[in-house]
């Protein structure tokens, strides 16, 4: 049996000859070049696998991609904000179940007469307070943020470590703890910190969705 192909004309036999070639440099660009980008990745991240907070079971995790091709600069600054927001969270937590399990200070709270424990709790609370209210905690944090609690980032001389608000003058023993006693501290309290962002975010998810909780209640 014979076969017999179609004659292509010179124009269109190098018009599939260039589509050929650029097709495998194509292949060839995508074959080498993501496994350069993965490696310098994974070498950048790997400078970070040591830091206080990466430990079993989890180890490294990074979902978001923010420490990809980071400096330690940028890590610095996210660690600095994660410690702050799992401190703030941490208070919030446990002002929210101590509140709800009817713990507050005695007195008033303003010069008209109302007391701490006639407030409701919780997102009704924040809506409760006055807005002279509001503006008193904005500038009293701005005051912590400005003034107190600085570090590095701000302009005060650099801790012993990130998150070292003390500025030399706040100490509780932390002084006489030795090295590892210091770490262990310090990933716990990261740790909590992280538990604690969940918790408090749980607990207004919940109050929105009116749900009982075991042990707090209706929110």
């Amino acid at each position: 049996m014979l076969v017999t192909f179609p004659r292509l004309s010179p124009f269109s036999f190098q018009l599939k000859m260039k589509l050929v070639i650029a097709s495998l440099l194509a292949g060839s660009a995508a074959a080498f070049s993501p496994v350069a980008s993965r490696q310098a990745s994974s070498s950048a991240l790997a400078a970070f696998e040591s830091e206080l907070g990466v430990q079993p079971p989890i180890g490294f995790f990074d979902p978001l991609g923010l420490l990809e091709n980071a400096t330690q600069e940028r890590f610095n600054r996210l660690r600095t904000t994660e410690l702050k927001h799992g401190r703030v969270c941490m208070l919030a937590f446990l002002g929210n179940i101590a509140t709800r399990a009817g713990l507050h200070l005695n007195g008033n709270i303003d010069s008209a007469g109302d007391s701490f424990d006639s407030y409701p709790n919780g997102w009704a609370g924040l809506a409760a307070i006055p807005k002279e209210g509001l503006y008193q905690i904005i500038a009293f944090v701005g005051i912590l943020e400005i003034a107190v609690m600085k570090d590095e980032a701000n302009g005060a001389a650099p801790g012993e470590f990130i998150g070292d608000y003390r500025n030399g003058g706040i100490d509780f023993g932390w002084d006489t703890f030795s090295d590892e006693e210091k770490f262990s501290k310090r990933a716990i309290e990261l740790n909590n910190g992280r538990a604690a962002m969940m918790g408090i975010l749980g607990l207004m998810i919940h109050e929105q969705l009116g749900t009982n909780l075991p042990i707090i209640g209706q929110l």
